[in-house]
């Protein structure tokens, strides 16, 4: 299988798994401001290698960031308002007014809708951004996307904010008339989301530098999958399944297995590979190139789609009807990583894996995900065991879909809990969830991430998605008294225990083990 390989493994170190939008804040949801530098600081002293966030796009309902209106855009909700009125755009008055929200552990999406771009559209007026070079700079390098995104912005909002398979015809079906004329009347709407987007972008890569600098690499996640209610399926119809009307004929999703007796419907378009095969997948490179900017690593979510992809009829209520079909596989791998540059590549291939998808992973070198939570139900031969892993790959105790450690083994069968035991050497249950965060990090595994909801003993109360459900997703909140010292130290302990700190620090710690070598030996003892 002719594939370039990765030059390099991601190397062996530890991370935390925790969403933008969890992050404290005073304005009801995680930004790019002071708190997420912080976050950073933190990471940086308990001798942590990375932060894995979730899809940065902007939401649509269900505040899923698995379903956002573009491949490409960021979520204005994680602009820091605090930084705008540094800025001068605003005044504390005008972002304390509004009502965020009145449970600091809760993200309460409501809230953020009504008042959020109200704000923003204050800074906005007031800004003087397009007469900066830098903003010219910003919108000529994203051009590509940056103007269909904003443009459907505009309408969606004129709209009402109905998905586009609800407009009037002309617009839906993006007739050249109708194009000039919406862009003529909405030109200031148009403008607004574009500089969300700068603004976004301006802060993202500052916080991004900034983790850098401190030795902490950016872990991106990317939905294989679009949503439908996007500007990309909108603008761009003939790269997915979607009939005369533009209405999708085959949706994605998974089967029914042991977690769901009906399969789990997404219901997001499938792509036409064949159509995007033709020109060498450029709308894919284009956006696995602006992920590489993004992100230090790449996580690509249902990496299993590329090689085959489990289709549903449009309309169907739930999974079981579907079928398997042949995705693109070595020919996008190809593709992609001839634009990849320095990035890295976390394959995420959990689920039924076909042996065509574990060889095209190691063929182009991508760690694979081991996740512990699924590891005790089956006996030693469970290859989520850490006595099977690999050195490429990367270990988790449980994802954003799964629940805390503490809520898992709550309720896990008598025959289970035994065998967890046994395997992780702890006498009662409560020990265990200790025990698997122990386990990924003196594992083979090059990387181990844990979600900061696991660091900190908490139970499902502060689960993160329940899938296959909406309504209360996705608004788990970090406290700023919860990243304490206690914890920092325990976390530097396991990543220095376990040869998992990052190399700066291995190496200002062997210096001053030379210039001291008495102290050394008093910081071992036990």
């Amino acid at each position: 299988m002719q594939i370039p390989k990765q030059q390099e493994r991601l190397g062996r170190g530890a991370g935390v798994l925790l969403p933008v939008a969890s992050l404290p804040s005073r304005f009801g949801i995680g930004t790019l401001g002071r708190e997420a530098y912080q976050f950073i600081d933190f990471l940086q002293a308990a001798g942590q290698r990375y932060w894995q966030v979730l899809p940065l796009g902007p939401t649509s309902y269900g505040d899923s960031p698995y379903q956002s209106f573009s491949a490409f855009a960021g979520n204005p909700y994680f602009i820091d308002l605090e930084t705008l009125v540094q800025e001068g755009l605003l005044t504390w008055e005008e972002v304390s007014a509004p009502d965020w929200g009145d449970n600091p552990t809760k993200i309460d999406y409501a809230q953020i809708y009504q008042n959020r771009f109200r704000i923003l559209r204050r800074a906005f007026i007031r800004s003087s951004h397009r007469e900066t070079e830098e903003y010219q700079n910003f919108c000529k390098r994203n051009q590509d996307w940056l103007e269909d995104y904003s443009f459907y912005m505009a309408v969606k909002m004129h709209f009402g904010a109905q998905e586009w398979l609800k407009w009037p015809e002309e617009i839906r079906t993006c007739q050249p008339a109708a194009l000039q004329s919406f862009r003529k009347n909405l030109l200031q709407d148009i403008e607004f989301w574009k500089f969300c987007q700068f603004k976004f972008s301006e802060q993202w890569f500052k916080l991004k530098a900034y983790a850098n600098e401190r030795g902490i690499s950016i872990i991106g996640d990317i939905p294989i999958y679009v949503s439908l209610d996007s500007a990309d399926v909108w603008r761009h119809p003939s790269l997915f399944q979607l009939d005369k009307k533009r209405q999708p004929t085959m949706v994605a999703g998974v089967p029914p297995d042991s977690f769901s007796q009906t399969g789990q419907l997404w219901g997001n378009p499938l792509y036409n590979w064949d159509e995007m095969g033709k020109d060498g997948f450029v709308w894919w490179k284009k956006r696995m190139a602006f992920s590489a900017k993004l992100y230090d690593i790449v996580r690509v979510d249902h990496f299993i789609g590329i090689v085959r992809y489990y289709a549903i009829p449009y309309g169907s209520l739930t999974a079981q009807n579907g079928e398997w079909c042949r995705g693109p596989g070595a020919a996008l791998i190809r593709a992609i990583s001839a634009v990849m540059g320095d990035s890295k590549i976390i394959a995420e291939d959990l689920g039924c894996v076909v042996p065509e998808v574990e060889e095209l992973r190691e063929a182009a070198g991508y760690p694979g995900m081991k996740i512990l939570e699924f590891a005790f139900d089956s006996g030693s031969e469970n290859l989520n065991l850490p006595c099977h892993y690999s050195q490429n790959s990367v270990v988790y105790g449980g994802t954003h879909d799964n629940e805390t450690l503490v809520g898992f083994f709550r309720h896990q069968p008598l025959r289970s809990l035994h065998f967890a035991c046994d395997y992780l050497h702890v006498r009662k249950k409560k020990d265990l969830p200790a025990a698997c965060i122990r386990a990924a990090y003196a594992s083979v595994a090059d990387t181990a991430v844990i979600q900061m909801q696991d660091l900190l003993g908490l139970g499902n109360e502060a689960r993160t998605n329940f899938p296959s459900t909406i309504g209360t997703n996705w608004r788990w909140r970090l406290l700023p008294n919860q990243l304490t010292d206690e914890l920092s130290v325990k976390m530097h302990d396991l990543s220095e225990l376990y040869a998992r700190l990052p190399s700066a620090v291995q190496e200002k710690q062997l210096c001053a083990e030379e210039k001291c070598p008495k102290a050394a030996a008093e910081n071992r003892k036990v």
